[in-house]
């Protein structure tokens, strides 16, 4: 019988309207955006990177560790061997229009190469600039080194 009072009433639709009504007269936030931020996770992940050894030597080993863990195939990795018996890469691409910014590859990397940074602000304006090159990742990376490096410090303490 309450049941089909409650149904007959339209309870459920009195419920939804209450707390419409509630927040009806409420404080309303609004950010405006350019010039406002609103705030981020240290772990939020947006643009890749790649990071370079105080040195200036990549910190890229070659392993394609990253490439094998990310489920969306958005990794190419070549490598091949320098003079000295290292293993470096030749080619790192990732297609970002097939990464969902998993951080697996982030994750998987043993010497902390490739990062995903806070920028979540860029745009492609051309057919191709979506698969970020070597030379473009190790330049995002010296951009935003020192974020990266600030970042790395305060994840430590989430792990």
């Amino acid at each position: 019988m309450i049941h089909f009072l409650k149904s007959f009433s339209l309870w459920e639709l009195l419920k939804g309207l209450s707390l419409t009504g509630k927040k009806l007269g409420a404080k309303k936030i609004t950010i405006q955006y350019p010039e406002e931020k609103t705030p981020q996770s240290p772990r939020f992940r947006g643009l890749h990177a790649l990071r370079r050894y105080p040195s200036g030597e990549e910190r890229c080993i070659g392993c394609k560790l990253c490439e094998a863990v990310c489920p969306a195939l958005a990794i190419t990795i070549d490598t091949e061997e320098r003079d000295d018996g290292t293993r470096r890469t030749t080619r790192y691409d990732i297609d970002l229009f097939k990464c969902i910014y998993c951080g697996f590859c982030e994750e998987a990397c043993p010497v902390d190469a490739v990062v995903e940074t806070r920028n979540f602000e860029y745009h492609f304006e051309n057919r191709g600039e979506q698969i970020m090159k070597k030379e473009d990742l190790l330049a995002i990376g010296d951009k935003y080194e020192e974020q990266i490096a600030q970042d790395r410090e305060t994840d430590a303490v989430y792990r």
